[in-house]
């Protein structure tokens, strides 16, 4: 990181569930911050938070003037993202933004820096950087290292996803039903589509017209974009489940080159931002209330070969994803910029 040097910063969406994570992440890393301007809607403005010593009072979006931020953080959903990151980038900010609004756009990188920190050039065109979906990031962290040793030909994937993803809202309704439910209450007035204390929905965003919902296709378009790889197939389920924070994933995949486990284990461990748990006994894998909440790592665990494909290789793929499913990935974005081009 260039050290010489320190930035103003802004983050939309500060009094959010990933804003809230993004802070701490700031001050962990040491970025080099010389000003932090916290922004949120109206209703939030005026809020004070606490970021190192300072105590820093949040302004509303709507009316702040970007003249002079560096980088700018956007996590607070893509309708406004839409109407203020050109505002931002007009006024000289590089955004690093946390939405789908820009994801799919193909003259704007797509980034996971463990995986592919040279389409960060690209960031020059627009003055944007879209940081990928949690459920992608996870997965396409711990793909990498086999993508680039064998090749990838198809993924099976069915994702396992905290009510976190959903925001606040969601963390709040699964408190709320299991209280219910265990105080032999009805659940009134479901967050979700449906109960989701102590139970399952495989339905996670809008409906595509294949059938797909359009969870399930992010994992199709982010997983071809950031590999730059059109070739690759990916089959992908996503289910809502009650846990609050880390989402897991069954990780089927077929590559171009036969692999064994156990080489695919030894890649696996020497990847930046993997850590493997992969023992055959009760607990020798990880979870994401036991081993992903509150961590920054991609835990591995459940590598073994596809005994129904010659080339087939599964694993069990678990994360925090309000943290590097979203703030620490954002974080790590921002460092690259100010280490190659800011």
């Amino acid at each position: 990181m260039n050290e010489t040097r320190t930035f103003k910063v802004a983050m939309v969406g500060a009094t959010g569930a990933v804003g809230e994570t993004l802070l701490p992440m700031l001050e962990e890393r040491h970025f080099p911050v010389s000003e932090l301007v916290l922004l949120a809607s109206e209703r939030s403005a005026g809020s004070i938070i606490h970021y190192g010593r300072e105590d820093i009072v949040v302004r509303a979006l709507s009316s702040y003037d970007f003249t002079g931020v560096d980088i700018a953080f956007f996590s607070a959903g893509g309708t406004v993202s839409y109407e203020h990151v050109p505002r931002a980038v007009a006024a000289g900010a590089v955004v690093i933004d946390n939405t789908s609004e820009f994801r799919y756009q193909s003259d704007i990188p797509l980034v996971i820096p463990e995986v592919n920190p040279e389409a960060l050039a690209g960031y020059t065109q627009h003055g944007i950087v879209a940081n990928p979906n949690c459920s992608t990031m996870q997965m396409l962290v711990a793909l990498a290292p086999i993508q680039r040793a064998v090749g990838i030909e198809r993924i099976n994937v069915a994702t396992y996803q905290s009510v976190s993803g959903a925001g606040r809202s969601g963390l709040d309704a699964l408190g709320r039903e299991t209280a219910d439910l265990l105080n032999f209450k009805d659940v009134n007035k479901p967050r979700f589509s449906a109960q989701i204390a102590f139970n399952l929905i495989p339905h996670i965003d809008d409906f595509e017209s294949n059938g797909y919902t359009r969870e399930e296709m992010k994992l199709v378009w982010e997983t071809r974009k950031i590999f730059a790889d059109d070739r690759i197939q990916v089959n992908p389920t996503a289910v809502r489940v009650p846990v609050f924070y880390g989402h897991s994933e069954a990780v089927h995949v077929e590559t171009r080159e036969k692999i064994s486990a156990k080489q695919a284990r030894a890649l696996l461990e020497a990847a930046p931002g993997v850590e493997v748990i992969d023992r055959h006994e009760p607990g020798g894998y990880p979870t994401p209330a036991g081993h992903a909440a509150g961590k920054d790592a991609v835990f591995v665990g459940r590598i073994r070969e596809d005994i129904s494909h010659p080339r087939g290789l599964n694993m069990w793929i678990v994360s925090d994803n309000l943290r590097k499913g979203a703030a620490l990935n954002a974080v790590q974005i921002a460092e690259c910029l100010v280490k190659t081009y800011l």
